[in-house]
């Protein structure tokens, strides 16, 4: 695994000015004035009135639904969308590949959309570079409440080398630098072998750069129950935990949601609609003959596809997917919308992951439908037989992230 070769630059703050000029203030305290008036930027200052009028109506109800707050025991706090936008197809040509400037106007649209939390990571090939173009634009053509809601989330994902303070202070401005912000919204830290203690290193030197206001909060990704307390033991402010959770892989809900419980940290979810899996594409479909049914195409759909034979194979799959329909088809929402909805119901979880094809293919309405949607207690009971049929991942994988660590 390598990471990303860049250094850091200022971030540039955009106010606006009583005479309805932008003026975009430099580090350096240097104001320079950007009228609204080029024609590329009236429809900007449009959408920009139209996100006002759409922010005001019912905020806080909506605000309520749509967020939730990451807080560690040391008072670090981040208010998130309580559905993220996942940037790791950008990492791959798998999924396809759009343009930089499509992949923007479609960063653009779902935070237009009430969908302004990205989550992305040193490797995932351009997403930080994407996002730092991304906020720029944000700053130009956007109100400023509206740079108020977005939120970045990164991972920082290193070799498990000697942690010095020099090398990972070298990493995090990278990251500053290529999402061009003066502090990192959420730092996700990530670490390849447990036997290698170096993680606490790691762990102590980004509770520093917090400190000095380089990150705003540090959280994991991929750590199970058993590190994790001892992280916390040893003082590190961790605000969230962020792990492969859907309805087949049930497993931060066995030991690791109990001790988010007592610690207050909180868990943002991926892999929730397992690339795709669970949605009607692949209702009443058979995967194991060839050309019978939709291609397992991506990185993503190989990988989740792994998961359901080892939690109980394609047939008994189906059978969660025919109970999903039912629950959707009562709801007039997808199987995909109910499958989030499901998760973002379990202890502790804070916020679920869905990924996004920038600038190929879109989800805004479907997206935001898991917000407003509300599973009863019939449709919970009924998704929870369902998903128990299957094999216990505990038994079979581990704990959470045990996965990456066999």
């Amino acid at each position: 695994m390598v990471s990303a070769l860049h250094t850091f630059i200022a971030m540039l703050l955009c106010c606006r000015s009583g005479s309805g000029t932008v003026m975009v203030t430099t580090a350096s305290g240097r104001s320079l004035p950007r009228p609204w008036t080029s024609p590329h930027q009236r429809p900007a200052l449009l959408s920009a009135r139209r996100w006002r009028c759409s922010a005001a109506t019912g905020e806080a109800e909506a605000k309520e639904k749509k967020t939730a707050m990451v807080q560690s025991k040391a008072g670090d706090a981040l208010e998130v969308c309580r559905v993220v936008n996942g940037m790791w197809q950008v990492s791959g040509a798998s999924w396809g590949r759009a343009a930089p400037a499509a992949a923007v106007d479609a960063m653009l649209a779902y935070a237009d959309g009430g969908l302004a939390t990205f989550d992305m990571a040193d490797i995932y090939g351009p997403a930080e570079d994407l996002y730092g173009m991304f906020i720029n634009r944000v700053r130009r053509e956007r109100p400023p409440e509206m740079l108020e809601e977005v939120k970045g989330l990164t991972k920082w994902v290193p070799p498990p080398v000697k942690m010095t303070r020099s090398y990972v202070e070298e990493n995090i401005n990278r990251s500053r630098k290529r999402m061009d912000v003066a502090a990192l919204d959420m730092l996700q830290f990530h670490w390849w072998d447990y036997s290698n203690p170096g993680y606490l290193d790691a762990l102590k030197h980004m509770t520093d750069l917090k400190e000095e206001g380089k990150i705003k909060t540090v959280a994991l990704t991929n750590f199970d129950t058993e590190r994790l307390q001892i992280i916390l033991e040893n003082g590190i402010p961790i605000v969230s935990n962020q792990v492969q959770h859907s309805i087949v892989d049930m497993r931060p809900q066995k030991k690791m949601a109990e001790l988010c419980q007592l610690t207050g940290v909180k868990l943002i979810t991926y892999g929730t609609v397992m690339g795709g899996l669970l949605s009607e594409k692949f209702l009443d479909t058979n995967v194991s003959i060839p050309f019978a049914g939709p291609p397992l195409n991506t990185p993503s759909l190989q990988k989740y596809k792994r998961m359901v034979d080892a939690w109980g194979g394609w047939s008994l799959f189906q059978a969660l997917l025919q109970t999903l329909k039912k629950v959707s088809l009562k709801h007039g929402v997808p199987i995909s919308t109910v499958a989030v909805r499901y998760i973002l119901n379990q202890t502790s979880v804070a916020g679920s992951m869905v990924g996004v094809r920038l600038g190929l293919s879109e989800h805004i309405r479907d997206t935001n439908a898991i917000l407003s949607l509300e599973l009863d207690e019939e449709d919970m009971g009924s998704i929870a037989e369902a998903s128990s049929r299957g094999r216990n991942l505990m038994d079979i994988i581990g704990d959470c992230g045990d996965e990456y660590r066999a």
